[in-house]
């Protein structure tokens, strides 16, 4: 199974999205979504949930029920969007609060076993160089972080180009 997060329009989406299955599970703008507070709940209250109760607050569990991880982003000084990040800092209930080593980094500790692939989109007109070096050390730090087995970063001018490899 999918997890698809994107800032799409539901327009562009829909273009890109023929191959998709029944079970994948679609996260995008629409709903009602709150800013992370940094309050450490997910570590501290309700472990692995966030204690922002809007639709996002599952955001860990959705992680872990997936076989990949694709990501659609635009490309914003070679990092997320707005929208990306912030449904990235409402998963980090995915991870455990403890540390570990992991190519000679600390990092944290898996909370479950299970490893997934994660695929990241980067979108836009005029993504400098600088810009894609950028987004793909995050990528590469967020695979690590997410103990996922593979991440990989593509960047696209068109989302056109993207229908048919979801």
């Amino acid at each position: 199974m999918k997890l698809i997060i994107h800032d799409l329009s539901k327009e562009d989406f829909n273009n890109i999205s023929e191959n998709l299955n029944e079970e994948d599970i679609i996260i995008c703008k629409g709903k009602r979504i709150n800013k992370c507070i940094r309050c450490f709940g997910f570590w501290i209250k309700t472990p692995g949930e966030c204690v922002i109760k809007d639709d996002y607050n599952k955001m860990g569990e959705k992680i872990a029920s997936c076989d990949e991880l694709i990501i659609i982003s635009e490309c914003k000084y070679g990092i997320y969007s707005p929208f990306i990040k912030n449904i990235l800092d409402r998963s980090i209930g995915y991870i455990h609060p403890y540390f570990t080593i992991r190519n000679n980094e600390i990092h944290h500790k898996s909370r479950y076993k299970k490893q997934i692939n994660m695929r990241v989109y980067f979108y836009g007109d005029n993504i400098s160089h600088e810009e894609k070096e950028m987004a793909q050390e995050l990528v590469k730090g967020n695979g690590i972080n997410l103990n996922t087995k593979t991440s990989d970063t593509i960047f696209v001018k068109d989302i056109l180009t993207i229908g048919g490899t979801l």
